[in-house]
């Protein structure tokens, strides 16, 4: 298949400071004379920020890596997953075609693509918010027909239900990934006969899906703000500071201090907040928060209308609370361990009650008996590796 440049290029092209910060210290895993190597991730970064690769991104990297601009063109027009023309703003929708999917209707997704965005593939939708193509094996066999959009795939699909999720991409919202017919993962349709911890109710989504939920960012392209960026290769050395004020690449993590320190290569850094001794939260006007599911479960618990200090806890050291959760936590006004560790059992169940999309997770993951350690300047195991950057 001839693959060409888009006929409309934009005039220019620049990496945000994060992902240029994040592009330098992907060169860096490379000895000199070999930072060609990075050219790939460098390319699908600049895809994952535009959402196609223009020109100018291509010749951008290039120049990053020392390369004839016709060597990084050789590579972007050689590898399917490079998007060369302009993909919906709010996702592309990738449906597989191969035999699997093919048996089992991949051809009336086609049909619903070309009904409901656009009647060939690699076109915008009249809005510009979706795309499609057809793919070659997506290796989600089991779960056939499916389609990957975004960062993730939809499974089990139907015609009818297909044709659902794009209307919901288009008004906006983000479905849940993973199987559409009521599956947990890709057990037989006839249902399993072990591992069925999950009928419990404590798993009730796959690992995959759950995490996609929680995040909230199944079709969010990435621009740099997700994670630390970090080089644990150069033993500790920062390359790059990203804008902001941010903790500089690869930069040791600052002890428990307020102010600033600076790491063996003297650069400055602000100091993670202390984790000081549960004590009374101050009495503050609550703060103003969602529209709660279940006001009449249990006891609202006392809030904050900011963090005191003006620095809120990392809650995300709290198993069980991701980043959408702790943004949440903090809309409720809950900013601190010591909140956490002094709710009642009325209090956990008013919290549990309305965490909207996340209800149960206060008693699922214990975090009152983990918000006790941390207030009181102690570690869990999930905390260290928090700590450690393993996770996030």
């Amino acid at each position: 298949m001839l693959r060409r440049l888009y006929h409309e290029q934009p005039d220019s092209f620049a990496f945000t400071p994060e992902n240029l910060a994040w592009a330098e210290a992907q060169i860096t895993k490379y000895p000199e004379g070999r930072q060609a190597s990075a050219i790939i991730p460098l390319l699908w970064r600049a895809q994952e920020q535009e959402g196609w690769l223009s020109r100018k991104a291509i010749e951008t990297v290039a120049d990053m890596l020392g390369l004839a601009h016709i060597r990084a063109l050789e590579v972007a027009t050689f590898y399917f997953m490079f998007q060369l023309q302009p993909v919906g703003a709010v996702a592309h929708i990738q449906v597989c075609g191969t035999t699997s999917c093919m048996i089992c209707g991949a051809e009336d997704l086609i049909a619903v693509c070309r009904e409901k965005i656009a009647p060939n593939a690699h076109e915008l939708s009249e809005d510009g918010k979706l795309s499609w193509e057809e793919v070659e094996c997506l290796g989600a066999c089991a779960n056939a027909p499916m389609a990957q959009i975004g960062k993730d795939y939809y499974e089990d699909l139907t015609a009818e239900r297909f044709g659902e999720i794009i209307d919901a991409f288009s008004a906006g919202e983000v479905p849940t990934p993973g199987p559409q017919n009521g599956r947990y993962a890709s057990e037989p349709a006839s249902g399993l006969t072990s591992l069925k911890d999950h009928e419990s109710g404590r798993m009730p989504q796959n690992a995959s899906v759950a995490l996609a939920a929680e995040l909230g960012d199944t079709v969010k392209r990435i621009d740099g703000t997700e994670v630390p960026i970090l080089t644990p290769w150069l033993s500790g050395k920062t390359s790059r500071a990203p804008a902001g004020g941010k903790t500089g690449i690869g930069a040791d993590k600052a002890d428990r201090s307020n102010g600033h320190t600076a790491d063996e290569t003297g650069i400055q850094k602000q100091q993670a907040p202390a984790k000081t001794a549960a004590k009374p939260a101050a009495k503050a006007k609550a703060a103003p928060t969602p529209v709660p599911a279940d006001e009449d479960t249990g006891a609202k618990p006392e809030t904050l209308s900011a963090p005191r200090g003006g620095a809120a806890d990392n809650l995300k050291e709290i198993k069980g609370v991701g980043p959408k959760l702790e943004k949440m936590l903090n809309e409720m006004g809950f900013y601190h361990f010591d909140q956490i560790a002094g709710w009642t059992a009325d209090e956990v169940a008013w919290v549990d009650a309305n965490l909207t999309g996340f209800k149960g997770r206060v008693s699922r993951d214990d975090w009152v008996a983990q918000a006790k350690i941390l207030a009181a300047g102690g570690d869990t195991e999930f905390s260290k590796r928090v700590d450690k950057g393993d996770v996030y």
